[in-house]
């Protein structure tokens, strides 16, 4: 999604504008390309890094975790692309939806904001499950969820939120909004029962997508946390899932913060009726939203093995000693690893010469 004005004077001028006709937004579009320009190049920087470390992983167990990151942060900069372009159009010439080429245009742009807006979330969940039987079931996870299968997955995510885009489309369920900058579901003055339905289908999606995000995180984690306890120190592997958890759990979080107000207004605009104050509280979760495709391209930048590890020792540099065996701890499940191809333990084989001896030989008699 892309960003939008979030103070109350544009909801109030663009309902006193709001009749026929092309209405511009008033605001300055510089917050918009500001915002497009920030998360078009995370998410490039975050995309790079993806796919160095899958091409590295191809044929692990970390590779359809990174064939899912990949294609959340690909979402993302599409997203940032695509919807930044129509922002700035709008901005620039207005949107009438009375107009053939403006209901056109509505379309579109309504289509993109629930497309790219659905898809993280749905990514997001498909990666915690992913991560859950990737632990607690490591066997069915290696039989079962193969490269093929969960390329097939990521593209049946895509065409399920490809599929909520475009339903509201033959029945012409996209309008502008009071802000006058962007298009979606009609948030008030329900007409009939799709008006209601639609806006509950996104939020109920997007709730539930959260919701299965935060219990297989916590399976995940307590699994793992379970396993370091009964196998003490050192277990191989323990590394990739400890960065791939952390990961996931700032991805959980991030959703939830960005993505919860957002969520939860619209299923409130939905159910009853609002006024001005309403439409203020929707362009800020709307604004919230949109930090979602900015911060989740720096948790793959900043929550990495090597990056996670310079911090853990910059720290317990400035910790107290007390405090030095927990970073100690950490520091050495990182490590796990690169002891995997060292044995723990070694056996070292000593030779020592054997003196020589001598055979005379016996006379024959």
């Amino acid at each position: 999604m892309s960003d939008n004005r979030t103070s109350m004077e544009v909801c109030t001028v663009a309902s006193t504008q709001n009749g026929t006709g092309s209405q511009q937004p008033q605001a300055s579009p510089m917050a918009s390309v500001v915002s497009m320009s920030v998360g078009i190049m995370s998410n490039m920087l975050a995309l790079i890094i993806l796919l160095k470390s899958y091409r590295r992983f191809r044929l692990k167990t970390k590779a359809s975790f990174l064939l899912f990151a990949s294609g959340l942060v690909m979402t993302n900069f599409l997203g940032h692309l695509i919807n930044g372009a129509l922002v700035l159009h709008v901005y620039r010439a207005g949107i009438d939806e009375n107009d053939p080429h403006g209901h056109a245009l509505c379309n579109v742009f309504g289509a993109c904001m629930v497309f790219f807006g659905l898809s993280p979330l749905l990514l997001g969940s498909a990666m915690a499950v992913e991560r859950c039987f990737g632990v607690t079931r490591p066997l069915f996870h290696a039989a079962t969820l193969t490269s093929r299968r969960m390329k097939k997955l990521l593209g049946l995510v895509w065409l399920l939120a490809a599929t909520v885009a475009l339903l509201p489309i033959p029945a012409r369920r996209y309008h502008v909004q009071h802000s006058r900058s962007w298009c979606f579901f009609r948030q008030e003055g329900a007409q009939d029962w799709l008006d209601v339905f639609l806006p509950l289908l996104f939020s109920g999606m997007g709730l539930l997508s959260l919701s299965v995000s935060i219990l297989c995180n916590m399976v995940t984690g307590v699994t793992l946390l379970r396993s370091k306890i009964r196998n003490g120190r050192y277990r191989k592997g323990t590394s990739h899932h400890l960065e791939m958890v952390c990961q996931l759990l700032a991805i959980m979080l991030v959703s939830c913060i960005c993505w919860a107000p957002f969520l939860v207004t619209l299923i409130i605009r939905s159910i009853r009726v609002q006024d001005q104050r309403a439409c203020g509280q929707m362009l800020l979760a709307v604004r919230m939203a949109t930090w979602n495709q900015i911060l989740d391209p720096w948790v793959y930048i900043l929550l990495r093995r090597a990056v996670m590890k310079k911090l853990f020792i910059l720290t317990q540099r400035c910790c107290s000693p007390r405090l030095q065996r927990f970073y100690k701890w950490n520091c050495s499940t990182f490590k796990d690893s690169m002891q995997a191809s060292n044995p723990p333990h070694c056996v070292t084989l000593v030779t020592t010469a054997l003196p020589r001896t001598t055979i005379n030989p016996v006379p024959c008699t």
